[in-house]
């Protein structure tokens, strides 16, 4: 039996730009992100620790890509799940180029929306409405209420 390769990455970083969506002649949407993760270091020569900063090319299919286009900007914080493609080719001059990119599972936004961004329609809401009848106030210095053999009964297990 062969071994199987594994080919995953996942980062956490911020976008460097905003996002570039284009759609190909098929009608695919295909996203690009460039996404910046800090690696901490530590000085050799003052001893503290400064970020070096990594950048990423990420690219994003499909409605997932369109999302991004939609509720991403420059300097949000961002997860990208995905795998890494290397990727060749030569430029008018004849000069060989070869780049390593994410092509993007899932990217997952991270932290809230900038209040001073002009809103685009995004509300966050729970799937769950709120019911406060479970919560009613009990009076001040009221004893906690019995257990009842009654109530245990309901218990399925």
């Amino acid at each position: 039996m062969a071994a199987s390769n594994i080919n995953r990455v996942i980062i956490t970083g911020n976008l460097t730009s905003d996002p570039e969506l284009r759609s190909l002649p098929s009608g695919t949407s295909v996203c690009k992100l460039r996404v910046a993760c800090n690696t901490r270091r530590k000085d050799g020569a003052s001893g503290e620790w400064v970020d070096k900063p990594n950048y990423f090319d990420v690219t994003v299919w499909g409605a997932q890509g369109e999302n991004c286009a939609r509720y991403l900007s420059k300097g949000r914080p961002v997860a990208v799940d995905g795998r890494l493609e290397w990727r060749e080719w030569e430029t008018p001059e004849g000069g060989k180029r070869q780049a390593v990119d994410i092509i993007a599972d899932t990217v997952q936004f991270l932290g809230g929306r900038d209040e001073s961004a002009p809103s685009q329609g995004f509300t966050p809401r729970s799937d769950v409405p709120v019911d406060t009848s479970d919560f009613a106030a009990a009076p001040a210095g009221a004893p906690a209420p019995a257990a009842t053999a009654a109530a245990d009964d309901d218990i399925p297990f």
